[in-house]
C-alpha cells in the first residue's frame, strides 16, 4: 500500500521554469498528446506556456519540486473571449496519482472566478483514451471529433476531439 500524494497546487512563479521545462519537455518532444512541434525551443515553450491575466500558469508541486503544470487562457480573443481554454501535463514520473485531475480542477475553478462561462479543449488527441476519460469524468463531453487531423508519431493520423464545459 502506498502513502498518500500530498502536492501544493499554486500560481507558477519564474523560479518554477525549470521544473515546468523538465515536464513539458519530453511531453512535447514525444509528440503523442500535443500539438506543439516536436522541436519547440526552451525559449519558445516558455513564451507559449506562461500567460497574462485573465489566464494563469500554475503548478503542481512538492518539497519545492515541480510535478506538473498547466495554463490556462481565453480560447479566443473578442467575442470568444468568455470561454476559457487550459493544457495540463504531468512529469512522467508522477503520473497516475491524480496531479492531471487536481490541475483541471484547479483550473476550472481559477476560469470561474476569473469570469470565465465555459472552457473548450480544442485538439485533445482521441489516442490519448487515459486523458479523455479524465475529461470526460470531470463534466466535459466531447462535441466533435476532426478525423486525422493529429499526426501522432506510432499511430499515424488520429481524430482530435472538441472537448467541452460550461462552468
Amino acid at each position: 500500500m502506498s502513502a498518500a500524494v500530498s502536492y501544493e497546487i499554486r500560481p507558477a512563479r519564474a523560479s518554477d521554469w525549470p521544473g515546468i521545462w523538465a515536464v513539458l519537455e519530453p511531453v512535447i518532444q514525444a509528440g503523442e498528446t500535443f500539438t506543439w512541434d516536436r522541436d519547440t525551443s526552451e525559449e519558445a515553450a516558455r513564451i507559449k506556456w506562461f500567460k497574462e491575466a485573465p489566464g494563469l500558469t500554475f503548478v503542481a508541486v512538492r518539497d519545492g519540486d515541480v510535478l506538473g503544470t498547466g495554463e490556462l487562457h481565453a480560447n479566443q480573443g473578442g467575442g470568444g473571449s468568455h470561454v476559457a481554454n487550459a493544457g495540463y501535463m504531468v512529469h512522467a514520473d508522477h503520473g497516475g496519482q491524480g496531479i492531471a485531475r487536481a490541475l483541471c480542477a484547479y483550473s476550472l475553478v481559477a476560469a470561474r472566478d476569473a469570469g470565465f462561462k465555459a472552457m473548450q479543449f480544442n485538439a485533445v488527441v482521441e489516442s490519448n483514451v487515459r486523458a479523455v476519460g479524465l475529461w470526460q469524468s470531470m463534466g466535459f463531453r466531447i462535441l466533435a471529433t476532426i478525423p486525422e487531423a493529429f499526426q501522432h508519431p506510432t499511430l499515424g493520423y488520429v481524430g482530435l476531439h472538441v472537448m467541452y464545459q460550461e462552468l
